[in-house]
């Protein structure tokens, strides 16, 4: 669902979108640019489509606005896009914006009760790129080291590592259609690029 199309649904005005757009184009990015806010409005819109036109619409706010503000600052970053999104939604239903900023901050810990299904359209979308082909993995992968480029490479080997090992450890997607979908290529490339990491050690034997 497009901005403007779900923020009329929540009964406000489009007008943030200049400056939504300008945020995602920050030279910084590499990864989480508007490009990476309408994957996962896409895929949140395809996870959500058996919920109700209210739903959707906010799930569509939360998966445009859940990086508005990103300075490679987990937890930091999530926090500010959910202030951003109040902000933008000026006019709008105060239950639709404590919603919307509800679902942005899930995404800090990629974490929600099992039964609210907004955050698990927003949560299985947001991840959607690990289970891509592996050429559009790779390019996800370079593209968010650029973005921590301020980290040494040991640093960064050994952040990576432990996301990547706590990945593996868990379930990725909240929903069978998600795991029907994107499952069986995400472990296969999350599994790679561990390989990748640990080979690289300057301890590797």
């Amino acid at each position: 669902m497009r901005w403007a199309e779900a923020i009329a649904v929540l009964g406000g005005t489009p007008d943030a979108w200049p400056r939504l757009e300008a945020r995602y184009g920050e030279p910084h990015r590499r990864y989480h640019t508007l490009d990476h806010a309408a994957a996962v409005a896409r895929d949140s819109a395809w996870l959500a489509q058996d919920l109700g036109g209210t739903d959707r619409a906010v799930v569509a706010v939360a998966a445009w606005t859940h990086d508005v503000v990103y300075d490679a600052k987990p937890g930091e970053d999530e926090r500010a896009s959910a202030a951003w999104a109040r902000e933008a939604l000026a006019g709008v239903p105060e239950p639709h914006i404590e919603r919307v900023e509800d679902l942005v901050l899930t995404t800090i810990k990629h974490d929600a009760p099992p039964d609210d299904l907004l955050a698990t359209a927003l949560l299985d979308a947001d991840l959607a790129i690990l289970g891509a082909p592996k050429e559009l993995y790779a390019v996800y992968a370079k593209a968010v080291r650029e973005e921590y480029a301020k980290y040494p490479d040991d640093v960064w080997r050994a952040g990576r590592i432990a996301v990547l090992e706590g990945m593996l450890a868990r379930t990725l997607y909240r929903s069978e259609a998600a795991r029907t979908r994107w499952a069986t290529a995400a472990e296969k490339n999350l599994t790679t690029e561990l390989t990748h990491w640990r080979r690289d050690q300057p301890d590797h034997r």
